[in-house]
C-alpha cells in the first residue's frame, strides 16, 4: 500500500543524521575503547537521531496497553476464556498486573485503552476508545471491515498524540486480548508467506493438540479471507485485531512527533511490521525490547531487521518486556550525559 492510498496517515520526519554523527563522535571521545559498550552505544545514537538531542530527555515515559477481543476465540484457540480480556483490563486500571508493577519500577505510567473489548467497561483510569465490541471470527469471515481497521489505527494515532501533548517522550507498546496470538500469527503468515507451523506458538500455554488445532484455524482464516500481502490495511482487517490496529496507530503517531517507540513481544512486533508495511519511514523509530518465547517472534523481528536487546524467555505481553528495556535506554543516555572524555579525565587515548 502506498502513501497515495493512505492520505489520512501523517508524514513521518526523517531522522537527524547530524545529531547521530555528533553522538558517535562523542561516544568515541569517552574513556573507553570505541564501540566497547555495544548496544548501549547504538541505542544512544538512535535516540539522538530520533529526538534531535545529543542527550535525549526520556524521563517522562508511558506504556500504552491496547485491549480488544477476538471472535476467533469461538474456535477454541486459547487456554483461557475470552472473559479474561475485560477482567485483565480492570486489573490494569487498578494497577495490579505485571506491567503495572514493572512500569512503577521503571518510572513509567500505564495507559490502558479499551479499543475493542466485548464488554461495557467504565473506570476513571480507562481510556474508552471502543471501535467495536471485538472482531468477528476470522476463521469464517473477515475480522473487521477496512473502515474499522482504519478507525483502530486512527485511535492509536490520537492516543499517542494525546500523551505526547502531555509531555511524554518515550512510548512502549502493550496489548491485551485473548486470541491475539492467533491473529498475529495469521498476519505474519499473510505478510511473509510463512506456514502457520512456523508462526503459531503456545500463546497462553496450550498443549500439542490445541497447538495443531490453532495452526489449522490460522490456515483456515487465511484461506477464507485471502488477505493481500501487499496491502497492510487489508491484512489487518481480514485476520488482525482491533488492539493490533491500535498499536499500529501508536507507532505512527509517536514517530510523527519524533518520539522513540519501544516494541514489546510477538503481538506488538506484528503490529510494528504492519506499521512498517503501511508507512516504511516509521522503521528507524522502533526499538525492539526483547525476544519472546513465541514461535513467530524471531521471524517477525528478522523480517524488520530488528535486534532485540533482551532475552528473558518471556511470553506475557502487556508491554512487560518493553518496560524492562527502559532502564537500558536510561543507561545509554546516562553514559552520554555523565561519562568523562579522555581530555576531561586526563586519560591517554588510543595511539594512532
Amino acid at each position: 500500500m502506498n502513501m497515495m492510498q493512505t492520505n489520512w496517515i501523517p508524514a513521518i520526519p526523517k531522522l537527524n543524521d547530524e545529531v547521530r554523527q555528533a553522538a558517535l563522535d562523542h561516544q568515541n571521545q569517552l574513556t573507553k575503547p570505541q564501540g566497547s559498550l555495544g548496544v548501549l552505544e547504538q541505542l544512544s545514537m538512535q535516540l539522538a537521531a530520533i529526538t534531535g538531542q545529543l542527550v535525549p530527555d526520556i524521563e517522562k515515559r508511558a506504556v500504552i496497553v491496547m485491549a480488544g477481543d477476538h471472535g476467533v476465540c469461538a474456535e477454541g484457540v486459547s487456554a483461557f476464556p475470552a472473559e479474561v480480556t475485560p477482567q485483565m483490563v480492570m486489573n490494569f486500571v487498578h494497577g495490579g498486573a505485571a506491567v503495572n508493577v514493572l512500569a512503577r519500577q521503571a518510572g513509567a505510567d500505564v495507559y490502558c485503552v479499551d479499543i475493542g473489548v466485548n464488554a461495557d467497561l467504565e473506570h476513571p483510569n480507562l481510556l474508552s476508545r471502543k471501535v467495536k465490541r471485538g472482531t468477528a471470527n476470522m476463521a469464517k469471515e473477515a475480522a473487521m471491515s477496512h473502515e474499522e481497521a482504519e478507525a483502530a489505527i486512527r485511535v492509536g494515532i490520537e492516543v499517542a498524540e494525546q500523551l505526547i501533548g502531555e509531555g511524554y517522550r518515550l512510548i512502549a507498546t502493550g496489548e491485551m486480548g485473548i486470541g491475539n496470538t492467533t491473529a498475529s500469527s495469521a498476519m505474519l503468515c499473510a505478510f511473509t508467506g510463512l506456514h502457520p507451523e512456523d508462526t503459531v506458538g503456545r500463546g497462553t500455554g496450550i498443549g500439542d493438540e490445541l497447538w495443531k488445532h490453532k495452526c489449522d484455524v490460522v490456515r483456515q482464516a487465511l484461506h477464507v479471507n485471502t488477505p493481500d500481502p501487499n496491502d497492510a490495511l487489508d491484512v489487518l482487517a481480514k485476520v488482525g485485531g482491533l488492539e493490533i490496529g491500535g498499536l499500529v496507530g501508536v507507532i505512527i503517531g509517536a514517530a510523527k512527533h519524533g518520539v522513540p517507540i519501544v516494541i514489546d513481544g510477538f503481538i506488538s512486533s506484528v503490529a510494528a511490521l504492519a506499521a512498517v508495511r503501511l508507512v516504511p519511514d516509521v522503521h528507524p523509530y522502533l526499538i525492539s525490547s526483547h525476544l519472546s518465547e513465541e514461535r513467530g517472534h524471531l521471524a517477525v523481528l528478522r523480517e524488520m531487521e530488528l535486534q532485540p536487546v533482551l532475552h528473558l524467555n518471556m511470553r506475557l505481553g502487556e508491554g512487560t518486556g518493553a518496560v524492562l528495556a527502559f532502564p537500558l535506554l536510561d543507561s545509554a543516555c546516562s553514559i552520554m550525559r555523565e561519562m568523562a572524555t579522555f581530555a576531561q579525565a586526563g586519560v591517554s587515548g588510543k595511539e594512532a
